[in-house]
């Protein structure tokens, strides 16, 4: 299934607020192509011309509950000038994170939310997470810091029914964090 505009679960729906449920690996055919189709979704967002013409948005990551699926897979691909983080998850679990927080200076973004809800969002600034990643078809336990750690836990987020602004300081949405690594 190509993912358009379409299929994007937007804030207001039931399965956004909901704890996915765990899939079973192996992965089955049916979440293999869900994984599959997420990560190509990802990765071809990042092309203007795709995204006119499938009527998509630009993204690093998407999590199953977003096209409207309650199991816990997430895919995500960010890539620069000198590198490319790619993942395809299945079960994905934070299993130790630093107590130094990290935050995007402008903010964070979804595809499921609109209009932006402006503010900062307080991560970990380091995180390392357990998982079975469908790219190397192995368990494996991902550290990761910076923008990636970021991404990756705005996408863990959605499958325990957790939305970026949850997070947001309601008193004070521009509120600096002391001693984080800014972004």
């Amino acid at each position: 299934m190509r993912i358009t505009a379409s299929d994007i679960v937007m804030d207001g729906e039931q399965v956004l607020r909901e704890k996915a449920v765990d899939v079973e690996l192996p992965l089955s055919k049916k979440d293999k192509q869900t994984l599959t189709d997420m990560i190509t979704y990802v990765r071809n967002s990042r092309d203007e011309e795709y995204r006119e013409k499938y009527n998509v948005k630009a993204s690093v990551g998407i999590a199953a509950p977003q096209i409207g699926i309650s199991r816990k897979l997430l895919a995500v691909s960010i890539e620069d000038e000198d590198d490319c983080v790619e993942f395809a998850l299945a079960n994905p679990k934070i299993i130790s994170n630093s107590t130094q927080k990290a935050y995007l200076e402008n903010g964070e973004s979804c595809l499921s939310v609109s209009p932006d809800v402006e503010g900062i969002v307080p991560r970990y600034a380091r995180i390392t997470v357990r998982a079975y990643n469908m790219l190397t078809d192995r368990l494996e336990n991902i550290r990761l810091t910076g923008y990636p750690a970021i991404v990756l836990q705005h996408e863990i987020d959605h499958l325990y029914g957790h939305l970026y602004y949850d997070h947001i300081n309601k008193n004070d949405p521009w509120a600096p964090i002391p001693d984080a690594v800014i972004i």
